[in-house]
């Protein structure tokens, strides 16, 4: 998903974070409807809601309206320590649409770039779905099942990123563990991923202050001691100029804390419990240039709809995950997956261990994956639960060039594997995309999930 510098640093204005609940504004989540599939235009509409991570939130202190945290420093008379920050501190409701851009419509989720709030610009956000109670999680295990979205990403120029993917958080946002966390899910608390990243700002129901270093290019953003780590399917990572699906996985199950070696920071990069290069399939790094983009066979210049099947080795839920296959559907049209193209590897359309295995192999990567579990890890993590994601960010890290450029920028672009999309290397700077392209929007709409074949 990310690159060897990238620490997971989502940009966005640091108005909040916390675990106790405040009071101070409502928290209404947005309603998202979504079908849940039998068979073969055999749906059911179920309603549902989306939360905003945490992250993004107001934090204050729980006796009135101080800040605990402001631009990407902590108040330390509210925050001394991990223990009494948490307790100290709440974070609060969200103004989804004028404070954050996120806006809901029937089946159709809106997550807009840069929103000039009347107390804040915000940049970014990240939300999860909320099962039909509203109060935890929804859970899915996509094992001998399909996953099916519409997706509107031509107002995604370079170096942004409109995500959807799942990770192994608690159903809960992990107050059921950690009874520090009085907020959990109904406030989007417990995000973990595969990057491990360090700038969750509480982590396990404690504040994440211990060792807290803020951004050196962000200036609402920064990193403490520890990361939060737990597998992760990226289904869709993408932009108007090019696609990724990548699976991810950890040695350990569930939300996990990491600390030292077990992170994977910097040169440990593949020393940690986590495998962060994961298992991509992009068209263009896989050696079809012509396949997804502006006026390409998956034209990105308007909407189209994603399938993607998580075929298992005995096709039932019971069975091992070994193939994740993608297609696509525009103007009526299905529309199969490239084939890679790329010398010494055979054509293969679809993710399996013997693809990643021969994809590492041809671009002379470490094979963190396989070592970690590979596919067969990555179905156990959907035998547990995970949580559906939805986000838009820019990159401080790494610019999004592992995405739809050249990554990384000391190798040759001509060596396999180099060349991941047209961008320029030049792009993708935050303070050009934010001053650029404040009106930089994704939509996701029309989500199905259901029994192969089912969703379209």
């Amino acid at each position: 998903m990310f690159p060897a510098v990238a620490l997971l640093a989502l940009s966005y204005v640091a108005i909040a974070y916390g675990q106790q609940a405040g009071s101070l504004t409502a928290e209404s989540h947005p309603k998202l409807s979504v079908q849940q599939c039998t068979g073969k235009n055999q749906c059911q509409t179920q309603q549902h809601s989306v939360v905003l991570d945490s992250n993004w939130r107001w934090l204050h202190s729980t006796s009135g309206s101080n800040n605990c945290y402001t631009g990407n420093t902590w108040d330390t008379s509210l925050c001394p320590d991990p223990v009494t920050c948490s307790k100290n501190c709440a974070l609060d409701g969200a103004d989804y649409s004028g404070t954050y851009g996120i806006t809901t419509s029937g089946n159709q989720l809106s997550l807009k770039f840069v929103t000039h709030g009347p107390y804040s610009t915000n940049i970014g956000s990240r939300v999860y779905l909320m099962d039909s109670s509203d109060q935890k999680y929804q859970m899915f295990n996509l094992k001998n099942q399909e996953f099916t979205f519409d997706v509107d990403m031509s107002k995604l120029p370079c170096g942004l990123n409109g995500a959807l993917y799942f990770v192994e958080m608690d159903a809960d946002g992990g107050v059921s563990r950690f009874p520090n966390n009085k907020a959990g899910a109904k406030y989007g608390t417990g995000y973990c991923d595969t990057q491990c990243p360090h700038d969750i700002k509480f982590i396990n129901g404690e504040a994440n202050i211990l060792g807290w270093a803020p951004s050196a290019s962000d200036p609402n953003a920064g990193t403490g001691q520890y990361g939060t780590c737990c597998n992760e399917m990226d289904v869709w990572e993408a932009n108007s100029m090019g696609a990724a699906v990548t699976p991810h996985v950890c040695s350990v199950q569930g939300q996990t804390r990491c600390s030292g070696n077990d992170c994977g920071d910097g040169d440990n990069r593949y020393g940690g419990i986590c495998d962060k290069d994961g298992c991509d399939f992009n068209s263009w790094r896989m050696g079809d240039q012509t396949f997804l983009g502006p006026g390409k066979t998956v034209n990105t210049n308007s909407k189209f709809t994603v399938v993607t099947q998580f075929l298992t080795n005995n096709n039932q839920t019971s069975g091992q995950l070994s193939e994740i296959r993608r297609l696509y559907v525009q103007n009526g049209k299905v529309i199969a997956n490239s084939k890679t193209n790329i010398p010494g590897m055979s054509a293969y359309d679809s993710i399996t261990d013997s693809f990643c295995n021969a994809q590492k192999q041809a671009f002379g990567d470490t094979n963190s994956f396989e070592k970690l579990g590979g596919l067969q890890q990555m179905g156990a993590s959907f035998d547990k639960g995970m949580v559906l994601v939805m986000s838009i960010w820019d990159d401080h890290e790494a610019q999004m060039l592992w995405l739809d450029s050249d990554y990384p920028l000391d190798k040759d672009a001509s060596q396999p594997g180099v060349s991941r999309g047209p961008c320029a290397t030049s792009s993708g700077q935050p303070t050009d995309v934010e001053s650029q392209s404040p009106d930089a929007t994704v939509v996701f709409s029309n989500i199905k999930f259901g029994p192969i074949g089912s969703t379209y």
